[in-house]
């Protein structure tokens, strides 16, 4: 199964957020969800195969993060607040005055900034393969860090980055802050998790990067949260791009429990 390909598929969007222009993409019709990717990603890498399933009951705002994909950057390292914060004032200047989240991976952090920060601006929550303390990784998960080189980041995403840009500088700059941002990772205390009001469903596969004990340990702090462990790895229960072998049939069942939430 092929991922979507965005330059023939859609025409994106611009917006000046923060001081980076920041890359979206509208899909669909429906209560707003706003689709996060993971780090060193793009929309099309984390979102290809599920976003026409969820562009049937949603309109979708798919973005590009700070650095990532056709997003510029600004002179600042990359963080997760900043992230929530350009994801809120993006909402703003579209006139959205809420939204549902679906935050993959490193989104999935970005999403619970987002849940701290910006509660107003969020409906509910969908939290899927990401963390919110170190510990909550596999073991040696941090381990790839230290002195990691571009050719550690897998040739798929490098070369979609190149297709966009084509710019090995800003492919490598991306790398650098994705990686600096994850060496400095100190997470969330439990009393922040605890102050996140909103709906979330917590979604993981048995054999991700977060440890399914902690998965379940964020399941049980957040105040309002729902729960899923789904057969596979990082991703493969939704198509992720580095998951080239996943049946539609799962990506369409995956597809229906997010829309089950959102609309419950």
């Amino acid at each position: 199964m092929e991922m979507t390909n965005s330059s023939s598929k859609t025409k994106g969007n611009y917006a000046s957020v923060n001081g980076i222009s920041m890359y979206y993409e509208m899909h669909g019709e429906g209560f707003p969800l706003v689709l996060i990717h993971g780090g060193g990603s793009t929309i099309y890498t984390s979102f290809g195969r599920i976003l026409p399933h969820l562009a049937k009951n949603h309109k979708v705002i798919a973005v590009e993060l700070q650095a990532h994909g056709h997003t510029g950057d600004r002179e600042a390292p990359e963080s997760f607040e900043q992230d929530a914060n350009d994801v809120a004032e993006l909402l703003r200047q579209l006139d959205i005055p809420k939204a549902d989240i679906f935050g993959f991976s490193n989104g999935g952090q970005t999403a619970l900034e987002l849940g701290i920060r910006h509660a107003e601006k969020v409906n509910k929550l969908v939290i899927a393969s990401a963390f919110y303390k170190r510990e909550g990784a596999f073991e040696g998960f941090w381990h790839g860090f230290e002195g990691a080189t571009l050719n550690n980041m897998p040739q798929l995403y490098r070369d979609e980055y190149l297709k966009i840009t084509g710019d090995p500088a800003r492919l490598q700059n991306m790398f650098n802050k994705d990686v600096q941002r994850m060496r400095e990772f100190k997470g969330w205390s439990d009393e922040e998790i605890k102050s996140i009001q909103a709906p979330a469903f917590i979604l993981s596969g048995n054999h991700d990067v977060a440890t399914l004990e902690h998965t379940v340990e964020m399941y049980r702090t957040l105040p309002n949260a729902t729960l899923a462990i789904l057969p596979g790895n990082h991703g493969s229960y939704m198509g992720e791009a580095s998951t080239p072998d996943v049946d539609n049939k799962t990506i369409k069942h995956f597809a229906s429990m997010v829309d089950a939430f959102l609309a419950g």
